[in-house]
């Protein structure tokens, strides 16, 4: 529905944007001299997990996000805080505190934000960052010959629902919550700083590795070839498929994207819907010169980030995505 109604919008002229919203990227970069852009984005959105602290990491982690998947470094956050009138101070205060932990650790100052009464919790931040024009790390630059290298498990759309549901195992939670909290800051800096020949990058988030993938192909004008058993998926995320904990969210990226995929006959059916699921705070989608892709899936593993080489891009020929097994 939103990317029906952004595409009937005027666009406005200023040629100080580097990045807007015509690529459905993950922010908005506006130049400001010839050495400074900022990065601007904005995201909330409802508890995912009982824990108000936990889900105050989760939010600020996923909001953060988007600008290092812009090649930037965040600076400064705006609050966004939905809360009910007679809701208790204290679940509002361990949300807001959790989330500061996760600015602390990022190195970005919380410097404001608004508040309104709502019957449903939702929490959120505006970010903005900077980045050197030059150095955008945009979704619309995959080049023919590269390899595609992701830096997270997927799943956590599914064990989410079977959170809600109260089927979710402990081992389940626990790795998704690792997942959710976890920065994408140290996989950026590795990227930024390593000498590697990078031409587009994102990160996975609410449209899935699939949604995702096809705005990288659209915006780039190539065809990717996705090897799922490749996908690093998380404990319990194909248990929650064939138990049936399938989220909206999923139901919707697969309605709106699946036309532009073919699969492999030997694609099981669980991985192919796992491939639409809508992360929270997803990880870094990179697609890097085949010459430097096993360089960096080695220099992120040494950081400690997981690392997996799981596709390839070439010249767009049939349909935008071809899923294989392997």
């Amino acid at each position: 529905m939103l990317d029906s109604v952004l595409g009937k919008l005027a666009r406005q002229h200023d040629p100080n944007v580097l990045v807007g919203f015509d690529t459905a990227d993950d922010a908005g970069v506006y130049q400001i001299t010839p050495e400074l852009a900022l990065v601007q984005t904005v995201d909330f959105f409802t508890p995912i997990v009982d824990d108000p602290y936990t889900f105050g990491q989760i939010a600020a982690t996923n909001s953060l996000s988007d600008v290092y998947a812009m090649g930037g470094r965040p600076m400064t956050a705006m609050t966004l805080v939905c809360f009910p009138e007679d809701g208790e101070v204290k679940i509002l205060e361990e949300m807001l505190a959790g989330g500061l932990s996760k600015m602390i650790e990022a190195g970005c100052t919380v410097v404001g934000g608004h508040s309104i009464r709502d019957p449903e919790i939702k929490l959120g931040y505006s970010i903005t960052g900077m980045v050197h024009p030059k150095r955008v790390l945009a979704n619309s630059g995959a080049r023919p010959g590269d390899r595609l290298i992701f830096t997270k498990a997927i799943g956590t759309g599914v064990i989410s629902t079977a959170i809600k549901r109260g089927k979710a195992d402990e081992a389940w939670i626990r790795g998704a919550v690792k997942a959710m909290t976890t920065l994408n800051k140290t996989a950026a800096e590795v990227v930024i700083n390593g000498n590697f020949e990078v031409h587009a990058m994102t990160d996975v988030t609410g449209f899935g590795l699939i949604g995702h993938l096809r705005e990288v192909a659209k915006g780039s004008g190539v065809g990717v070839r996705l090897f799922a058993s490749k996908v690093p998926l998380l404990e319990g995320a194909r248990e929650c498929v064939q138990r049936g904990y399938i989220p909206g969210g999923l139901k919707a990226n697969r309605e709106f994207a699946e036309c532009a995929v073919e699969y492999a006959d030997d694609v099981p059916e669980d991985l192919r819907t796992l491939l639409y699921d809508p992360q929270t705070a997803g990880g870094l989608l990179i697609s890097i010169a085949e010459k430097d892709a096993e360089r960096l899936v080695a220099a992120l593993r040494e950081a400690g980030v997981e690392g997996a080489s799981i596709g390839t891009v070439g010249e767009r020929s049939g349909a935008l995505i071809q899923v294989l097994s392997s």
